[in-house]
């Protein structure tokens, strides 16, 4: 389970980049009961943060990188954003944003691992990360599909040190690879990676990439709130064992989630 104490490697924050963000929003608003709470608008940037119940649980950005897609960036709690990216670079990964502090609030740096999936770093200044996990409307796992699980192990694990045990999944669906940080018992997984063929990796021209699982009550209720506000459903509703009830879904501008309503216990 994710929590907020936000050990080394474990997820922390994350944010959209969004084409249009008063229609992401609204969007979000309405699919998780968000609240969005705007930081300013000028030509130099444009975004803000996502609130339930009054508590951050995400940010929002306009997305400006030229041919980018629009997507969830997941930030990963590091002590060192600067020993981090020498890690990066030595496993083989790629620097997109070097470190930089954003004022007090801490340092953050973004990269992409040898096939190309993309992710960040947060180390914490004032700022440890979101303020709400594992409800209701907010981050509770997060997952990479990729194209070769063993080499994505290889690195993230040189990287964070991350912890990883096998599963098979039921009908012949393959091996789901859960993570744990290093050092902690596997009650405290936060995520998941998977291996996929590149034709089913489509959303990112055959890249690898990590998507956000949100919470929620009703699986299917909000899978409907998706497609009335003009979202798409990739996959699901299904029953996962042991798991819950899911759906992976595309919000109007094909950024990519999952919405989890997990088994009572």
């Amino acid at each position: 389970m994710i929590t907020t104490d936000f050990v080394p490697g474990s997820p922390c924050w994350l944010d959209l980049g969004a084409p249009d963000v008063g229609a992401a929003a609204a969007f979000y608003g309405g699919v998780l009961g968000w609240e969005y709470e705007s930081m300013g608008e000028s030509e130099e940037i444009e975004g803000g943060m996502f609130r339930k119940d009054g508590k951050i649980v995400a940010g929002l950005g306009k997305l400006t990188e030229e041919g980018a897609r629009s997507a969830w960036m997941i930030y990963y709690s590091v002590t060192d954003a600067d020993a981090t990216t020498r890690a990066v670079e030595q496993a083989g990964g790629t620097v997109r944003v070097a470190p930089m502090d954003l004022d007090e609030w801490g340092r953050m740096a973004q990269y992409s691992d040898p096939l190309g999936g993309q992710f960040a770093v947060w180390q914490p200044g004032t700022n440890k990360g979101v303020d709400l996990v594992d409800k209701p409307g907010s981050l509770s796992w997060t997952e990479l599909y990729t194209t070769d699980a063993a080499a994505a192990k290889e690195f993230y694990g040189a990287v964070f040190g991350w912890q990883f045990s096998d599963m098979e999944l039921p009908g012949g669906g393959g091996t789901y690879a859960l993570i744990t940080p290093a050092g902690l018992p596997e009650e405290r997984m936060h995520g998941g990676l998977m291996q996929l063929s590149e034709a089913d990796l489509a959303l990112a021209h055959g890249r690898p990439y990590w998507h956000p699982v949100f919470a929620v009550d009703d699986c299917d209720a909000a899978v409907a709130r998706v497609t009335a506000r003009g979202g798409n459903v990739q996959m699901g509703p299904d029953d996962a064992e042991g798991v819950g009830r899911l759906a992976v879904c595309l919000d109007p501008s094909n950024a990519d989630f999952v919405v989890l309503a997990p088994v009572a216990g």
